[in-house]
This record gives structure tokens, C-alpha cells and sequence, in this order.
């Protein structure tokens, strides 16, 4: 039986006013480019806190701190296991949601 281990490298991020980062930001902190952040967008695998989803709203896109965590984790899944984009955005959402079950289970 196959083993898969993963590391997330994580780094410090100051934490940022909602709309504080745009796409070019968000990309340089991904290390990707401002088109992978653009098609990701696009595909509803990253959401913007302002601007539509259309490529033509690009300019007006920003982004929360949050969403460099989650862009991060979708690139690092696309990259290491060759993931769909749609597919890593769905293991993303299950690792949050994992994340915040055991948060309300320390709660109790």
C-alpha cells in the first residue's frame, strides 16, 4: 500500500483589510502568475471579496488574507498531485472544513 505524505509551508502573512490585496499581489505571495489567479477566478476556485468573476472586472478584483491561504493550498495540490484546478478546490474546502470541525470540537 501507497503512502502519500504532504508539508504545507506556511509563512508568516500579515493580516490585511478584506479587499487589501489585488490579483498581482495574490499571485506574487502564490508564486504563480496573475493569469493562474485569473482563470482560478474565472472557474470560482478563488473568489474575490470586490469585483465580478469576469475577466473584465480583473482591475477591480481584491482579495482578503484569507484567500493567499487558500490559493496557496489549491496551487500546492495542482502542483504536487497534478489535481485538476476544480478538484484541488474541493479538497481545499474539505481541509477547511475538517479545520473548522475540530476548532468547534476544542470548544466543547
Amino acid at each position: 500500500m501507497s503512502h502519500y505524505s504532504a508539508s504545507i509551508h506556511t509563512t508568516t502573512v500579515e493580516i490585511l483589510d478584506d479587499g487589501a490585496l489585488d490579483a498581482a499581489t495574490l499571485a506574487r505571495a502564490c508564486h504563480r502568475s496573475v493569469e493562474w489567479v485569473q482563470a482560478r477566478v474565472v472557474d470560482g476556485v478563488i473568489t474575490p471579496s470586490t469585483g465580478t468573476r469576469s475577466t473584465a472586472a480583473l482591475t477591480s478584483w481584491r482579495f482578503s488574507s484569507t484567500a493567499i491561504v487558500r490559493a496557496r493550498r489549491v496551487a500546492q495540490l495542482e502542483h504536487m498531485y497534478d489535481a485538476d484546478p476544480q478538484l484541488a478546490a474541493m479538497t481545499v474546502d474539505l481541509m477547511e472544513e475538517v479545520l473548522e470541525l475540530r476548532r468547534k470540537l476544542r470548544q466543547l
